[in-house]
Protein backbone atom coordinates (compact mmCIF):
# COMPACT_ATOMS: atom_id res chain seq x y z
CA UNK A 1 0.00 0.00 0.00
CA UNK A 2 1.15 3.53 -0.46
CA UNK A 3 0.81 5.06 2.75
CA UNK A 4 3.12 8.18 2.35
CA UNK A 5 4.60 10.08 -0.95
CA UNK A 6 6.81 13.38 -1.70
CA UNK A 7 6.06 16.86 -3.58
CA UNK A 8 9.42 18.18 -3.87
CA UNK A 9 8.81 21.83 -5.46
CA UNK A 10 12.41 21.30 -7.57
CA UNK A 11 10.45 18.97 -10.14
CA UNK A 12 11.28 19.25 -13.57
CA UNK A 13 8.53 21.45 -15.74
CA UNK A 14 7.17 17.78 -17.23
CA UNK A 15 3.82 17.86 -17.80
CA UNK A 16 1.40 16.75 -15.22
CA UNK A 17 -1.83 16.58 -17.56
CA UNK A 18 -1.92 17.65 -21.31
CA UNK A 19 -4.54 20.63 -20.21
CA UNK A 20 -2.40 22.28 -17.09
CA UNK A 21 -1.76 25.82 -17.34
CA UNK A 22 1.25 27.82 -15.47
CA UNK A 23 -1.10 29.55 -12.75
CA UNK A 24 -2.13 25.23 -11.84
CA UNK A 25 1.56 24.18 -12.36
CA UNK A 26 3.10 27.24 -9.68
CA UNK A 27 -0.03 26.41 -7.37
CA UNK A 28 1.25 22.88 -7.12
CA UNK A 29 4.91 24.36 -6.51
CA UNK A 30 3.57 26.80 -4.33
CA UNK A 31 1.71 24.62 -1.40
CA UNK A 32 4.74 22.18 -2.21
CA UNK A 33 7.30 25.20 -1.30
CA UNK A 34 4.90 26.06 2.00
CA UNK A 35 5.12 22.27 2.74
CA UNK A 36 8.97 21.93 3.01
CA UNK A 37 9.18 19.04 1.55
CA UNK A 38 7.84 17.05 4.27
CA UNK A 39 6.38 13.70 3.61
CA UNK A 40 2.59 13.96 2.91
CA UNK A 41 0.41 11.39 4.90
CA UNK A 42 -2.92 10.02 5.34
CA UNK A 43 -4.99 13.19 7.43
CA UNK A 44 -6.09 11.94 10.82
CA UNK A 45 -8.75 13.03 13.34
CA UNK A 46 -6.06 15.20 14.41
CA UNK A 47 -4.13 15.87 12.02
CA UNK A 48 -5.16 18.69 9.25
CA UNK A 49 -2.51 17.93 6.43
CA UNK A 50 -4.75 18.48 3.60
CA UNK A 51 -2.83 17.52 0.36
CA UNK A 52 -3.39 19.07 -3.04
CA UNK A 53 -5.08 17.19 -5.72
CA UNK A 54 -6.67 17.72 -9.48
CA UNK A 55 -10.03 17.38 -9.72
CA UNK A 56 -12.13 18.15 -12.94
CA UNK A 57 -13.85 21.65 -13.64
CA UNK A 58 -16.26 22.92 -16.13
CA UNK A 59 -13.87 23.95 -18.16
CA UNK A 60 -11.29 21.75 -19.63
CA UNK A 61 -8.44 23.19 -17.28
CA UNK A 62 -8.44 21.29 -14.29
CA UNK A 63 -8.88 22.79 -10.72
CA UNK A 64 -6.35 22.13 -7.84
CA UNK A 65 -8.12 21.94 -4.50
CA UNK A 66 -6.62 20.52 -0.64
CA UNK A 67 -8.58 17.64 0.10
CA UNK A 68 -8.47 15.09 3.07
CA UNK A 69 -6.66 12.08 2.42
CA UNK A 70 -8.57 8.80 3.76
CA UNK A 71 -12.32 8.54 3.58
CA UNK A 72 -14.41 10.37 6.25
CA UNK A 73 -17.53 7.91 7.51
CA UNK A 74 -20.19 9.89 10.60
CA UNK A 75 -17.22 12.80 10.73
CA UNK A 76 -14.19 10.15 11.56
CA UNK A 77 -11.62 8.55 9.61
CA UNK A 78 -13.20 5.16 8.20
CA UNK A 79 -12.75 2.33 10.17
CA UNK A 80 -11.47 0.47 6.95
CA UNK A 81 -8.59 0.69 4.68
CA UNK A 82 -9.40 3.82 2.77
CA UNK A 83 -6.28 5.52 1.82
CA UNK A 84 -5.62 3.21 -1.15
CA UNK A 85 -8.11 1.34 -3.49
CA UNK A 86 -7.29 -1.27 -5.39
CA UNK A 87 -7.56 -1.25 -8.98
CA UNK A 88 -9.25 -4.64 -9.41
CA UNK A 89 -11.97 -3.76 -7.30
CA UNK A 90 -13.19 -0.56 -9.40
CA UNK A 91 -13.12 -2.89 -11.90
CA UNK A 92 -15.55 -4.84 -10.18
CA UNK A 93 -17.22 -2.42 -9.11
CA UNK A 94 -16.82 0.43 -11.21
CA UNK A 95 -19.79 2.69 -9.96
CA UNK A 96 -16.99 3.57 -6.95
CA UNK A 97 -15.11 5.92 -9.81
CA UNK A 98 -17.89 8.29 -10.03
CA UNK A 99 -15.54 10.86 -8.08
CA UNK A 100 -12.00 10.83 -9.43
CA UNK A 101 -8.70 13.02 -9.13
CA UNK A 102 -5.33 12.92 -10.25
CA UNK A 103 -3.00 13.09 -6.64
CA UNK A 104 0.41 15.34 -7.80
CA UNK A 105 3.91 13.92 -6.23
CA UNK A 106 7.26 13.42 -7.00
CA UNK A 107 8.15 10.05 -5.05
CA UNK A 108 6.56 7.53 -3.07
CA UNK A 109 7.28 5.23 0.19
CA UNK A 110 7.64 1.68 0.48
CA UNK A 111 8.62 -1.04 3.42
CA UNK A 112 10.13 -4.15 2.04
CA UNK A 113 9.73 -6.81 4.45
CA UNK A 114 10.52 -9.39 6.19
CA UNK A 115 14.18 -6.75 6.41
CA UNK A 116 11.80 -3.69 7.13
CA UNK A 117 14.22 -1.45 4.43
CA UNK A 118 12.26 1.56 3.10
CA UNK A 119 12.42 2.14 -0.26
CA UNK A 120 12.14 5.58 -2.61
CA UNK A 121 9.89 5.64 -5.92
CA UNK A 122 10.32 8.02 -8.83
CA UNK A 123 10.50 9.14 -12.05
CA UNK A 124 14.02 10.65 -11.79
CA UNK A 125 12.69 13.94 -9.64
CA UNK A 126 9.54 14.72 -12.15
CA UNK A 127 6.46 15.27 -11.67
CA UNK A 128 3.68 12.50 -12.23
CA UNK A 129 0.21 11.88 -11.23
CA UNK A 130 -1.45 9.22 -9.18
CA UNK A 131 -4.99 7.72 -9.94
CA UNK A 132 -7.34 8.27 -7.08
CA UNK A 133 -10.91 8.35 -6.30
CA UNK A 134 -13.03 10.45 -4.34
CA UNK A 135 -16.07 11.30 -2.26
CA UNK A 136 -16.93 14.23 0.02
CA UNK A 137 -16.78 13.23 3.51
CA UNK A 138 -17.75 15.83 6.24
CA UNK A 139 -15.35 15.97 9.83
CA UNK A 140 -16.49 16.08 13.48
CA UNK A 141 -16.67 19.62 13.30
CA UNK A 142 -18.99 20.15 10.58
CA UNK A 143 -16.55 20.99 7.63
CA UNK A 144 -16.85 19.50 4.17
CA UNK A 145 -14.18 18.02 2.61
CA UNK A 146 -13.26 16.39 -0.77
CA UNK A 147 -11.50 12.94 0.51
CA UNK A 148 -9.32 11.05 -2.14
CA UNK A 149 -7.69 7.28 -2.17
CA UNK A 150 -5.19 6.47 -4.36
CA UNK A 151 -5.76 3.51 -6.76
CA UNK A 152 -3.07 0.52 -5.93
CA UNK A 153 -1.93 -2.22 -8.90
CA UNK A 154 -0.41 -4.89 -8.93
CA UNK A 155 3.58 -3.87 -9.20
CA UNK A 156 5.81 -5.19 -12.28
CA UNK A 157 8.25 -8.04 -11.84
CA UNK A 158 11.08 -5.83 -11.60
CA UNK A 159 9.20 -4.26 -8.66
CA UNK A 160 7.31 -6.17 -6.78
CA UNK A 161 10.08 -7.79 -4.81
CA UNK A 162 10.26 -4.78 -2.89
CA UNK A 163 6.42 -4.51 -2.52
CA UNK A 164 3.77 -5.97 -4.40
CA UNK A 165 1.45 -3.02 -5.30
CA UNK A 166 2.27 0.49 -6.60
CA UNK A 167 0.37 3.71 -7.43
CA UNK A 168 -1.48 3.94 -10.83
CA UNK A 169 0.40 6.57 -12.55
CA UNK A 170 -1.05 8.78 -15.08
CA UNK A 171 0.03 9.43 -17.60
CA UNK A 172 -0.35 13.84 -19.18
CA UNK A 173 -2.12 12.54 -22.17
CA UNK A 174 -4.74 10.41 -20.55
CA UNK A 175 -4.90 12.27 -17.65
CA UNK A 176 -7.84 14.62 -18.58
CA UNK A 177 -9.62 10.66 -20.01
CA UNK A 178 -9.40 9.60 -16.27
CA UNK A 179 -10.78 13.01 -15.02
CA UNK A 180 -14.00 13.13 -17.36
CA UNK A 181 -13.99 9.62 -18.79
CA UNK A 182 -17.32 7.96 -18.10
CA UNK A 183 -17.28 5.38 -14.64
CA UNK A 184 -17.03 2.22 -15.98
CA UNK A 185 -14.79 -0.71 -16.36
CA UNK A 186 -13.38 0.21 -19.20
CA UNK A 187 -12.06 3.37 -18.25
CA UNK A 188 -10.49 1.65 -15.55
CA UNK A 189 -9.09 -0.72 -17.78
CA UNK A 190 -7.40 2.14 -20.05
CA UNK A 191 -5.75 3.76 -17.20
CA UNK A 192 -3.99 0.82 -16.44
CA UNK A 193 -2.73 0.71 -20.01
CA UNK A 194 -1.94 4.15 -19.81
CA UNK A 195 -0.05 3.63 -16.99
CA UNK A 196 2.13 0.48 -18.18
CA UNK A 197 4.53 3.11 -20.09
CA UNK A 198 5.73 5.34 -16.97
CA UNK A 199 5.53 2.23 -14.99
CA UNK A 200 8.66 1.41 -16.76
CA UNK A 201 10.61 4.44 -16.01
CA UNK A 202 10.30 4.37 -12.06
CA UNK A 203 13.46 3.87 -10.53
CA UNK A 204 14.12 2.84 -6.87
CA UNK A 205 16.51 3.53 -4.37
CA UNK A 206 16.72 2.47 -0.59
CA UNK A 207 16.46 4.47 2.22
CA UNK A 208 18.56 4.09 5.56
CA UNK A 209 15.52 5.95 7.86
CA UNK A 210 12.04 5.92 7.10
CA UNK A 211 10.85 9.07 5.29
Amino acid sequence: MCASYGLDPRFSDQQLIEEADDELMEGIRAWARRNADETLRPTGRLLRNLNPILVPSESRTPQLEEAWWGFLVDGRPSRFPSINTRSERLQERPGSLRGRAIVPATRWFEMRKPSKTWHEFGLDGALFGMAAVTQRGRAEDGSWFTCYSIVMQPAPARLAGIHDRMPVLLPAAFAQDWLDGAPTRELMDDALLASADATQWVQTASMTASP
